[in-house]
């Protein structure tokens, strides 16, 4: 189902779609008909009670309900074994405002560029179409996403690690659309926002903002499309931002609003929400609070093994392979090792495919083990030798997580 059938089939009745979600810890499917149980109605996490119900949205296969008003799903994480791309129907959900649209309709849509610009513009989809557009892969990660798993715990979504999804993105760079539109000398920021907005009046409204220099990058997209077909509801249709290499909390969905300040955003979202310690490590020991602040922005270096889950058996004295991803901001993996003894010693991996520099790295390892149980760990290095920590970095929002990952497995 495209985001023409989403409209078709669900009116914007958005009270009647609230309601339904509200409902959904009990497991729920929310559809077109009446909410239907799922067969598979919970899913453990690896985090502390981490039992969790799997519901079905509109276009989307079941996924992990974190909070259902607004919006946060999780991909099961067996879906990133599948492949190297997340399908639309599997993509992770993040919403930060309870007033989700249900419904867009097309013909009265625009995309509207103002502020320091010489001349502005009002876009509608058609419209942006019509623009030299550009495609790659690129992968989208909830700032919090793992949050579930620091130690001690934080406040916020538990996640575990299925906040995250690699996609092809079809779009116009955004630095198309602002050369057409101007801009002005003095411009120091790009700010976005969606058509979600908040149900009280006192809740901030979601908006975040962009250095000039970053938006007019050419990279910076506005994308229409998702893995080859149009966005998903839930993901951001009609259009969203793209930000490659940036953490989710950029990726504005519903795109409506672009303007152009010769200041810099000082908002909740800017200025107190998505900040973590001005340091190297974006890192402070545990219960401290750091002396400064700055907004998140990239990714750190990531992998992880998909093929063996957590407690699995595996056979024992003889080779199997095991395979995995990896993905940092933007200058690529290098090189991806494994260790089978808990990191005293590490062997290369074979890396797969390379889609691009923004997009998941796939990767995959001959090992033979020994009888009992083993230790398994993964670690990546990025084209500027940046890797992962063995120890985890510690934040009071629970942002960045990248520790050298751990899998035990017992072979036999």
């Amino acid at each position: 189902m495209d985001g023409s059938d989403f409209t078709r089939r669900f009116p914007g009745d958005r009270r009647r779609f609230l309601r339904g979600a509200a409902s959904l810890g009990a497991g729920a499917m929310l559809g077109s008909t009446a909410l239907r149980a799922m067969a598979a109605n919970s899913y453990m996490l690896p985090i502390g009670n981490g039992e969790r119900p799997v519901v079905q949205y509109p276009q989307k296969r079941p996924l992990i309900v974190l909070t259902s008003r607004p919006p946060q799903l999780e991909t099961p994480f067996e879906v990133f074994n599948e492949s190297v791309v997340t399908p639309n129907d599997a993509f992770f959900v993040r919403y930060h405002l309870a007033g989700v649209p249900t419904s867009i309709d097309l013909d009265t849509f625009r995309i509207n560029i103002k502020g320091a610009v010489d001349t502005p513009i009002s876009l509608s989809v058609d419209e942006l179409k019509r623009f030299q557009w550009t495609e790659y892969y690129a992968v989208n990660q909830c700032s919090g996403n793992s949050r579930g798993l620091f130690e001690p715990r934080v406040a916020g979504g538990q996640l575990a690690n299925g906040a995250m999804g690699n996609a092809k993105w079809r779009g116009v760079p955004l630095k198309n659309i602002l050369d057409k539109a101007g801009v002005q000398k003095g411009a120091k920021q790009v700010t976005f926002g969606g058509v979600d907005g908040p149900v009280l009046p006192t809740t901030p409204d979601f908006a975040k903002a962009l250095d000039i220099d970053h938006a007019m990058d050419g990279e910076v997209m506005i994308a229409y499309q998702m893995n080859d077909a149009d966005l998903p509801m839930l993901n951001g249709y009609p259009v969203r931002l793209i930000v490659p290499g940036y953490y989710g909390t950029y990726w504005v969905k519903h795109l409506n609003e672009i303007t152009v300040i010769d200041d810099t955003l000082k908002n909740f979202w800017m200025g107190t929400a998505y900040r973590i310690p001005d340091n190297t490590c974006a890192c402070t020991p545990p219960g401290k609070l750091p002396e400064k602040w700055r907004p998140i922005g990239q990714f750190d270096v990531r992998s992880f093994i998909t093929s063996v889950k957590d407690g699995a058996r595996v056979p024992a004295g003889k080779p199997f392979t095991i395979r995995g991803m990896a993905f940092d901001a933007g200058y690529g993996i290098r090189d991806v090792a494994v260790s089978t003894d808990n990191g005293r010693s590490w062997h290369e991996a074979q890396l797969g495919k390379d889609l691009g520099k923004y997009s998941f790295r796939e990767w995959h390892a001959s090992v033979t083990l020994p009888a009992g149980a083993r230790t398994l760990k993964v670690r990546a290095v990025n084209g500027i030798g940046q890797s992962q920590p063995s120890d985890p970095l510690w934040n009071p929002a629970g942002y960045m997580r990248n520790i050298v990952e751990t899998t035990h497995v017992h072979a036999a």
